[in-house]
């Protein structure tokens, strides 16, 4: 007998909206930035549209705006449809609408304020934290609802994928979120340098793995037969594809550290992970790419096929090189340059930008029962939006390439050829000039979608409920066929599923983790290093407000060619009070691990008021509000207090000496300023911030 329900398609539309809003936000400022590469003056002249403040505002928006809308609006649709069932309730799906995009509204007020944590991909301040949480439970509670009262028997591949990224995203956010509050919108982290590392960029690859890789996988495997008319080609290389991705995922995050001050042992099992991951995701791929087995003729026709099969060729090119540059000897020349980011937005562009669009076009005429308004315009989104790819990411390989040779290159003498890290920032400003015509590209063709999509939208209307019948599911069922039997009835326990997904992902983070954490030898502590004093620790908070890390690094890699440029090379014992670490992911500028005491106070502060003054042809901002805002002297007890929680020597009873402290040395900084004619108050934040990056490095002395 069958059963009568409703799917909801208003849901959906709702998100829908909300990926195209927000990826032409994010994808404008990206644009924005780009623009501020090439000409510094382009942050408008305000302190809260520099490159460091919005940069993290950029990646937030286009990965869980654009990106996190998309995902629930491929789930909602794609689930209902797999289970035969609605949504398990409609007030979760509206709070979890709302609730989503309450999150990103506050992340897009308080970033360029300056409320940043600097962990990459995770820079939101704890408050909002917690909404994540909070939000991301009740989208968990609306899909397993939905999927216990399903009237399907078994879970399609693609609700396997949902399942990893529900339960993987949830221990990422929360392990990676463990911060000690100081105010509404500060906190530090409870981990410190190398742990701190370790932990970020654990969560930081897997949430590429598991925000911008498993829920599009899923969502592939879902609408790509749809939009072909064929099925899957193998369900057995699913099968292989989804658990092998998931176990090895999650070992791979400290390739991003390599090189550095984290344990050997730890980056050579990133390594190795890495390597194998090549197999997985290419069986993903491939599984995408031969279910369009005869129906490539379809392909030159829809336009929402061109965008699937760029989609997983771009999908491959990424994880391919992905482990190809976590080859220790690729990522000695690739790591900390614009090759990274030509690798990133191949995927983000090409896997996650061209399958979004896709599932727009094919979703939004079905929901409003309407055909699509043109499918000329759609062709020409494809060919632009290509195009855009193109332009974006090969003169940024280019970039990337000249960058790390240059920095590496000796004169027959064995001096460095380029001692000046700007001779490499000015050759490769052409580059940048073609990034940012191929970000404006792809931004246009978004616009023609949504013209488009518009346009579809007012030929047809809204089926809010769609009507469908399912019979009801029965109480009895055996698989057929041993080889597919074990997984055929784990298909049919969703929370057996779902612990089985958990302990698979759990494994390599624990593995890689609770050494690092206990055994005392991974990071060796260093007598001379020294907790910050007052000034300091004021200072770097405002270099974390400003984004610097987004720009700098602090950590140099035991090759000649920075210990000739920068100085000695980092050790794990130099981090130990650092909370967040700050080791940075890009040279944009050069290292700062060791530019205490290397320039004078008076250097120091006209660089940061006019930088091309002191470093001609730099496209860092002037940041002239430094010298205008009074430092705010009110949180430093609580700083103090805070730091001393999490393990850092102040002792009992210093936090209420440590404003005098500050003055102190904030006078003794002043005066020496005067004697170089710059006239600064003693209290202004520039003070702080010059304090702080005379303290880098001076902890260790090697002459």
């Amino acid at each position: 007998m069958t059963e009568k329900f409703y799917y909801d398609n208003k849901t959906v539309r709702n998100f829908a909206i909300a990926t195209i809003v927000w990826g032409i936000i994010g994808m404008t400022v990206g644009l924005l930035i780009a623009l501020q590469l090439v000409k510094p003056a382009m942050n408008l002249g305000s302190q809260y549209t520099t490159f460091g403040r919005i940069r993290p505002l950029h990646t937030n928006a286009v990965i869980f705006a654009f990106v996190g809308n998309a995902i629930f609006m491929g789930v909602y649709y794609s689930l209902q449809r797999l289970l035969k069932a609605r949504m398990f309730s409609d007030v979760l799906s509206k709070i979890h609408f709302w609730g989503w995009q309450l999150i990103i509204v506050s992340a897009v007020i308080t970033l360029p304020m300056g409320f940043t944590s600097s962990h990459e991909y995770a820079e939101l301040e704890w408050p909002i934290d917690i909404a994540i949480t909070i939000i991301w439970v009740v989208f968990g509670v609306n899909m397993f609802g939905t999927i216990i009262k399903r009237r399907e028997q078994h879970m399609y591949v693609a609700i396997w994928f949902y399942i990893a990224t529900f339960v993987t995203v949830a221990v990422l956010h929360i392990v990676n979120s463990f911060q000690l509050p100081i105010s509404a919108f500060k906190s530090y982290y409870i981990y410190a340098g190398v742990q701190d590392a370790l932990v970020q960029w654990w969560y930081g690859h897997n949430a590429v793995a598991f925000f911008l890789t498993t829920p599009y996988l899923g969502m592939m495997y879902y609408f790509l037969p749809k939009m072909a008319n064929r099925p899957v080609y193998s369900y057995k290389l699913s099968i292989l594809h989804f658990w092998s991705l998931i176990f090895i995922y999650i070992w791979a995050g400290p390739h991003h550290l390599l090189y550095t001050s984290l344990p050997s042992w730890a980056q050579s099992l990133g390594v190795a992970f890495s390597i194998m991951l090549i197999a997985p995701s290419w069986g993903g791929m491939i599984n995408g790419l031969l279910t369009l087995r005869g129906a490539w003729d379809k392909v030159r026709e829809e336009a929402t096929l061109k965008f699937m099969v760029v989609a997983l060729t771009s999908y491959g090119m990424a994880t391919f090189e992905g482990p190809m540059l976590a080859l220790k000897q690729i990522n000695a020349i690739a790591h900390y340059t614009d090759w990274i980011v030509a690798h990133v937005h191949v995927g983000a562009l090409g896997w996650n930008g061209f399958l979004t669009f896709a599932v727009l076009y094919w979703l939004i005429p079905r929901i409003y029962k309407t055909e699509l308004y043109s499918k000329k315009l759609a062709n020409f989104h494809f060919w632009i939006g290509t195009l855009g790819i193109i332009f974006y990411a090969v003169p940024l390989y280019f970039a990337g390439f000249t960058q790390g040779l240059m920095w590496k290159e000796f004169t027959e003498e064995g001096m460095l050829k380029y001692p000046n890290f700007l001779e490499t920032v000015i050759q490769i400003i052409p580059m940048y000039i073609l990034r940012a015509a191929g970000g404006a590209m792809y931004l246009t063709g978004v616009l023609v979608m949504t013209y488009n999509l518009i346009k579809t939208v007012k030929k047809g209307k809204l089926v809010a409920d769609e009507p469908a019948e399912a019979l009801a599911l029965p109480q009895e069922y055996t698989p057929q066929g041993t080889d597919k039997k074990l997984h055929r009835l784990l298909e049919r326990k969703p929370m057996a599923f779902l612990v089985l997904s958990l302990v698979v992902i759990l494994i390599g983070g624990v593995i890689e983790m609770m050494p690092t954490f206990t055994i005392k030898s991974n990071i060796p502590t260093i007598s001379s290093v020294k907790p910050y004093s007052p000034l300091e620790l004021q200072g770097r908070d405002l270099y974390i407000r400003e984004g610097c890390v987004n720009c700098h690094s602090q950590m140099i890699r035991p090759f000649r060619s920075e210990t000739e440029r920068y100085g000695e090379y980092s050790k794990a014992g130099e981090f130990v009070y650092d909370h967040p670490f700050l080791w940075g992911s890009k040279r944009t500028g050069p290292d700062v691990a060791r530019v205490g005491g290397k320039y004078s106070n008076s250097w120091h502060f006209n660089h940061l008021l006019d930088p091309q003054t002191m470093s001609p042809g730099s496209i860092m901002p002037p940041y002239e509000w430094l010298i205008n805002q009074q430092l705010d002297t009110t949180t430093t007890i609580a700083k103090i207090n805070a730091m001393r929680t999490l393990g850092v020597p102040y002792e009992l009873g210093y936090e209420h000496q440590a404003n005098a402290d500050l003055a102190e040395q904030a006078k003794a900084i002043g005066d020496d300023l005067k004697k170089s004619d710059v006239r600064v108050k003693s209290d202004r934040e520039i003070i702080a911030v010059i304090a702080y990056l005379q303290r880098l490095g001076t902890d260790i002395r090697t002459k």
